[in-house]
This record gives C-alpha cells, sequence and structure tokens, in this order.
C-alpha cells in the first residue's frame, strides 16, 4: 500500500493573480492549494490549453522612452540570469568545452 506523499515548494505569482486566487478559493471554501492542485492536473491531462506565453521583456512607454506601467524589475532580474544561462550553455556546446 502506498501513501500518499506531498512535497512542500515555492511558487512566484504575480499580485494579482494570487490575491484573486485567493478569494476564489475562499468563495468556494477550498484551500489555495486545493485549487492550485487541481489546476495543474487539469494542464497536465490536456483539457485545458495552455495561455500564451507571457512576455519575456518589458514593454516600453511611449511617452517616458521607459519601462511601461507594471513592469517588475525584480522579474526582469530573472529573466536576464535565465538569458545568461541559455547563452552560456550554447557557448558551451559550441565550443565543446565543459562547465568548470
Amino acid at each position: 500500500m502506498s501513501a500518499s506523499v506531498t512535497e512542500r515548494t515555492t511558487v512566484r505569482l504575480p499580485d494579482d493573480l494570487l490575491r484573486r486566487a485567493r478569494k476564489k478559493a475562499a468563495a468556494d471554501d477550498r484551500t489555495l492549494t486545493s485549487m492550485i492542485e487541481e489546476g495543474l492536473r487539469l494542464v497536465l491531462a490536456g483539457e485545458r490549453p495552455p495561455g500564451p506565453a507571457a512576455a519575456r521583456y518589458a514593454r516600453v512607454s511611449r511617452e517616458t522612452g521607459g519601462p511601461a506601467a507594471g513592469v517588475d524589475f525584480p522579474r526582469m532580474r530573472d529573466v536576464d540570469e535565465q538569458d545568461d544561462v541559455e547563452r552560456f550553455a550554447r557557448l558551451n556546446s559550441q565550443t565543446g568545452g565543459s562547465e568548470s
């Protein structure tokens, strides 16, 4: 007999999405965890088509020339870091080098 084992993990969500999810979970008298679990099961089962991919780079404001409203700079750092990791992997595979 196999016991169900759960694992704790951290998920980063936009504040507005998390706020709406908590409100919906409370209205449905369920936990946020159970709602996330159900959503993951639906996506993995293919019952719901995946949504559009999130933009990787910030939009630029035409008025100021800077980042548009809603740009999250900590998130941009994550994007930059991932780009660096991918660039390193590409260069490493092109040169036949190994990670040191």
